[in-house]
C-alpha cells in the first residue's frame, strides 16, 4: 500500500503561524492511504498559534485546521467518516463543545469517539480532533 502526505502550502491563512510545528515534532498533517484521509489531532490554535481562553473558541478552532486539510485535499466535512476528540475535564467543558461540533457535523453523521484525557501539549490546550476522511473516487 503506498501513502501521500499532505504538505500544506505556504500561505494558508490557517496555519501559516504554526507550520513550524508539524517538522518541529516530527509528524505529518495529514496521510492519504488505503482510500482514506487520516488527519492528524488538531488542537484549538489561533493562526497565530496563540491559544483562546474558551472551549467553544478552541473547538472552533479545531475544526478550522481540520476543514482547510480537507479543502487542500479536495473534500469537505461530509467526506469525515470518524472523528476521535479527546477533552482535558470532559464534565465541565463538553457542554461547549457539543454546539460547534454540531455546525461542522452533519447526516450522515460520521463515527463520534470522545475521550476524556488529563493533559494536551500545553496545559491552556482543552481539546484536540483526529480525524479520518473517505476519499472521492
Amino acid at each position: 500500500m503506498s501513502k501521500q502526505v499532505l504538505e500544506i502550502p505556504q500561505g494558508s491563512n490557517i496555519f501559516d503561524g504554526t507550520r513550524a510545528l508539524f517538522e518541529n515534532f516530527g509528524f505529518s498533517p495529514a496521510v492519504k492511504a488505503g482510500g482514506l484521509l487520516f488527519i492528524a489531532g488538531q488542537v484549538g490554535l489561533r493562526p497565530d498559534g496563540t491559544v483562546p481562553d474558551s472551549v467553544a473558541e478552541q473547538t472552533e478552532c479545531a475544526f478550522q485546521r481540520t476543514g482547510e486539510i480537507l479543502r487542500l485535499s479536495g473534500l469537505d466535512f461530509s467526506d469525515l467518516v470518524e472523528v476521535v476528540s479527546y477533552h482535558v475535564d470532559m464534565a465541565s467543558n463538553l457542554a461547549a463543545f457539543l454546539p460547534v461540533k454540531k455546525i461542522y457535523t452533519q447526516r450522515p453523521f460520521p463515527t463520534w469517539t470522545m475521550v476524556g484525557i488529563e493533559a494536551l501539549a500545553r496545559p491552556t490546550m482543552k481539546i484536540e480532533i483526529r480525524s479520518v476522511a473517505a476519499l472521492r473516487s
